[in-house]
């Protein structure tokens, strides 16, 4: 109860917060301006869709696609020249994340380092609080 009453505090005052929710190293946005380009979009205008669904192995699993228009409910950040939106519902899961790109033995793809994670899944794609 207590749990809900201060996220609804938190996603009603959240347009008045302003810090950098994501963050976004060099090798990912490298990787976001070519993926962006290559699926008709440009970096410079257009969105980094990060979110936050049920699923995976450990209850919660990231969403990253590429959009044009902003929604009604979505935060946007900026870092590193990349524009992110991020909808209300997702912020509380995702502030401090740095989303980095790994080309690794452990597979290619993006990664998030979430800070609010208690528990990932061996694939980094779904995690738990």
């Amino acid at each position: 109860m207590v749990k809900r009453f201060l996220y609804t505090i938190f996603a009603v005052n959240l347009d008045k917060i302003n810090i950098t929710m994501i963050k976004v190293s060099d090798t990912a946005k490298k990787k976001i301006i070519d993926l962006m380009k290559d699926d008709g979009f440009d970096a410079a205008v257009d969105y980094v869709r990060v979110g936050v669904k049920s699923g995976g192995c450990s209850g919660l699993s990231y969403d990253l696609k590429f959009d044009k228009t902003k929604g009604e409910d979505d935060k946007i950040f900026m870092d590193n020249e990349i524009t992110i939106a991020v909808e209300k519902k997702s912020f509380l899961y995702l502030a401090g994340t740095i989303l980095e790109f790994s080309g690794g033995l452990n597979g290619k793809g993006f990664v998030f380092n979430n800070p609010n994670a208690s528990r990932t899944c061996g694939c980094g794609e779904s995690f738990s609080l």
